[in-house]
């Protein structure tokens, strides 16, 4: 088929759901970084970029020795109240560094994301906190009706109305209320979550979970299911249903991953073959047929 049928002939009507992991964040800043040359924090070197090293290096051995493992490293923190104040100053100091971050000015991956997709169709779910998709989203917006964005973990850059559940940008006062929005709460990677214990969490999980019922294509960008996230794979499983209902949908796997140790991750979610693997988003569905992803994949 060439591009002119492809744009012509629309075989494919269900949803496609990109769900982006921390990877797909680092790699929309390789080819062009933060604008003021701030580094992306991780979850290895985390404690260093954003300057709490001499916090870490002041608590006991056993938390200095996951330095480099911020995941079991704040869970630790979370158990013990009497390094409360700790938590809440690394809490503080994260949420700061992340809030300052900037777009180039140059297209990212998340502009060629925003653009691949349809609006009121298609829908992107993020785990990461940074402002990246969310400014992606607002400077594209200008030109083209933008697909639905979902923060899974929260987000610097977004505030919360909880009287009427309005979402506004950092900063901002909600217009309906005359109230200054409240900045969303930042899931942090603690072994049990809870998903329904904020209300603006909840309800973007709610969210995604009707929009992956409707799917026909599923991308996971740079997710790999970690430990901590047994939850949040829980309610994605919940939502996706049994893989062998799932026999005409297919699942795409963007990761520098090794392939099988992705597809052991989601095996419950893969019928048979029906997947793609690539390591490298220009190699993707997303960037070969922009918004033609799920006809592209009946054809």
């Amino acid at each position: 088929m060439n591009r002119e049928e492809e744009i012509e002939i629309v075989h494919g009507k269900g949803a496609h759901v990109v769900i982006l992991g921390a990877g797909a964040t680092y790699a929309s800043t390789l080819r062009n970084p933060e604008k003021n040359g701030k580094l992306l924090p991780l979850m290895w070197n985390v404690i260093d970029i954003v300057g709490l090293t001499n916090v870490v290096n002041e608590l006991p051995k056993e938390y200095q020795l996951l330095k480099e493992d911020f995941e079991k490293l704040y869970s630790l923190l979370a158990k013990d109240d009497k390094y409360k104040a700790e938590r809440e100053y690394v809490e503080k100091v994260v949420y700061k560094y992340f809030s300052e971050l900037e777009l180039p000015d140059e297209p990212t991956i998340y502009d060629h994301l925003i653009l691949s997709l349809r609006h009121k169709k298609d829908i992107i779910a993020t785990f990461n906190w940074d402002p990246f998709l969310y400014k992606a989203y607002l400077r594209n917006s200008k030109f083209v009706e933008s697909p639905g964005i979902l923060h899974l973990h929260g987000c610097v850059s977004l505030e919360f109305d909880e009287s009427n559940g309005t979402v506004g940008h950092a900063g901002w006062t909600s217009k309906k209320t005359m109230r200054d929005f409240e900045p969303t709460k930042l899931l942090y990677p603690v072994d049990k979550k809870n998903y329904n214990s904020d209300t603006f969490i909840k309800g973007q999980w709610e969210a995604l979970g009707n929009r992956l019922e409707e799917a026909e294509r599923v991308t996971v960008f740079g997710y790999s299911a970690p430990v901590s996230d047994v939850e949040a794979i829980e309610l994605l499983q919940k939502a996706w249903g049994n893989v062998e209902d799932r026999a005409m949908e297919e699942f795409e796997l963007i990761d520098i991953q090794d392939e099988k140790k992705l597809l052991k991750s989601w095996k419950t979610f893969i019928h048979s073959s029906h997947y793609h693997y690539c390591k490298d988003y220009f190699e993707s569905s997303l960037a070969l047929h922009p918004r033609r992803t799920v006809e592209s994949y009946h054809h």
